[in-house]
């Protein structure tokens, strides 16, 4: 459905873009959360980035030039949102991290023994685990092992060489190896 105006340019028209975003919504939306939430590990903030991602595209889709990588560029935008969230999270820590006193209440305790315990369960420490390692090891290891990625699509949407996907990747791994290990 192309619409040609009085100038005779093509135009995308907006149903096109409405369905083609509705359809990419149904069988994406999942698991694009789920890859900003291992990303980021904030349901709401995951939400947002991705929402930002699927209006992004659908805003853009008449500059699209190939609507069959449309799921590529959702899964960049994500990875894309989400470091910028990290980001702004990071500048916000910091500021709060200044601004705390040992008097204040800003201060947390240290765990007790039941924060302990739920730390230790095997989900929960293979994804602190995760969060311990280099972003870019973490955006490797959670696009090809949660969302099954090749080499050559992880490199895609990170902009990097497949070979500095399988050097985040191994690293990455003896990393998770050596931190599971230390827990035991």
């Amino acid at each position: 459905m192309v619409d040609r105006g009085a100038g005779g340019s093509a135009a995308v028209e907006p149903r096109e873009a409405d369905d083609a975003i509705a359809h990419l919504y149904a069988g994406h939306w999942a698991g694009l959360v789920r890859l900003a939430w291992l990303l980021l590990r904030d349901d709401q903030l995951a939400e947002e980035v991705t929402q930002e991602a699927f209006i992004a595209v659908h805003a853009g889709w008449a500059s699209l030039r190939d609507p069959a990588k449309a799921v590529a560029y959702l899964r960049r935008s994500v990875v894309n949102g989400a470091r910028s969230s990290l980001r702004h999270r990071g500048v916000e820590e910091r500021w709060v991290e200044r601004q705390k006193t040992d008097r204040t209440a800003l201060g947390t305790p240290e765990p007790g023994p039941e924060e302990r315990l739920l730390a230790l369960e095997s989900h929960a420490v293979m994804i602190d685990a995760l969060a311990r390692l280099s972003q870019r090891q973490r955006e490797v290891l959670t696009m090809r092992y949660y969302l099954d990625l090749s080499e050559a699509e992880i490199a895609d949407a990170l902009g990097i060489s497949a070979g500095s996907v399988k050097a985040h990747a191994h690293r990455g791994l003896a990393a998770l190896r050596d931190q599971m290990e230390a827990r035991r």
